[in-house]
């Protein structure tokens, strides 16, 4: 048993996340997102019954986001802007803003990415968690930083 470790961390996510190193990108995939396809070289985690938030929320607590090295570490989708699709909030992003606050960052350091490039950046994710979340763009990536 260890002590201190998230309950929605399982025990292959939770070496899946130690194997990764600083610049590794970590998805955090709603329900409705493809990892076979979209992150076919990361090691997919199931976590089902659980939201993007509280997964991102539980993964703080392990990683560090590479807050150094990058302005933006951290990223949820968004509509592609040539789609006609307009989402002007969700909460799964809110919810993102103040997880990402409470674990002590600025939320300026959280980006947004158009789901195609979204998509082609998660194609060199290490790790993918997939998630319950069923709120529509829902999906989160992060870059691991060094404490």
């Amino acid at each position: 048993m260890l002590i201190g470790i998230p309950d929605i961390i399982g025990s292959d996510l939770l070496k899946a996340l130690a194997d990764t190193g600083h610049g590794d990108l970590i998805v955090i995939a709603d329900h409705f997102y493809p990892p076979y396809s979209k992150s076919p070289h990361a090691v997919s985690i199931q976590a089902k019954g659980t939201g993007s938030a509280e997964m991102l929320d539980a993964v703080l607590q392990l990683v560090p986001l590479d807050v150094e090295y990058e302005k933006q570490p951290i990223w949820y989708i968004v509509p592609d802007q040539e789609s006609g699709v307009v989402v002007e909030s969700n909460p799964v992003w809110d919810d993102v803003k103040q997880t990402v606050a409470k674990h002590g960052y600025d939320p300026a350091c959280i980006g947004t990415l158009e789901r195609m490039k979204f998509y082609e950046k998660a194609g060199n994710a290490s790790v993918t968690i997939c998630t319950s979340e069923t709120q529509p763009y829902g999906c989160i990536m992060l870059q691991k930083g060094v404490k």
